[in-house]
């Protein structure tokens, strides 16, 4: 399910945000961000296999890793453990903050039955890659309770950030 990212997918996605708030995450997008792009249908085949359904989690992982891109360029080192963390939340939806409907289009994507065991997953790997670069090194128990609890953090503070006006 976790997809390597790349830079053709990279540029297939943010070309394609701007349109997703008019058609959501369909087919039609994929097939008019393609077009745009003057890309071939048969390389789009092949980047995103199950057309909308690789593109919406691509979506998170593109943003997952920008946030640890972003927060590698700060001084990490000065900070508190848990201003770390902090600041991987904020920067997170700092990075979503111009695709907000794309991300609660996405969310009500991933929330229907046959993507629904995915999210959770993307949700664990935006936690697990925050707290490696916060530098976290735990390899018993508390690496599993860190992330399940910043798993909590991030869907929470997601939704109330999606929710405020």
């Amino acid at each position: 399910m976790l997809q390597n990212l790349s830079p053709f997918k990279t540029k297939f996605l943010l070309a394609a945000l701007p349109d997703v708030p008019f058609d959501g995450w369909t087919e039609a997008l994929m097939e008019r961000t393609a077009g745009q792009l003057k890309i071939a249908p048969h390389k789009i085949d092949m980047e995103f296999p199950r057309g909308v359904r690789d593109l919406v989690p691509y979506f998170s992982l593109w943003a997952t890793d920008e946030t640890i891109k972003k927060m590698k360029k700060t001084g990490l080192e000065s900070l508190r453990v848990r201003d770390r963390i902090t600041l991987g939340v904020r920067t997170r939806l700092e990075i979503l903050a111009p695709h907000k409907q794309a991300v609660s289009s996405a969310m009500s994507f991933m929330a229907l039955p046959p993507h629904s065991f995915s999210l959770p997953k993307l949700v664990w790997h935006a936690a697990d890659k925050i707290w490696w670069a916060a530098g976290d090194t735990a390899t018993d128990y508390n690496h599993y309770t860190k992330r399940l609890l910043l798993s909590g953090v991030l869907t929470s503070t997601t939704l109330y950030w999606l929710n405020d006006t």
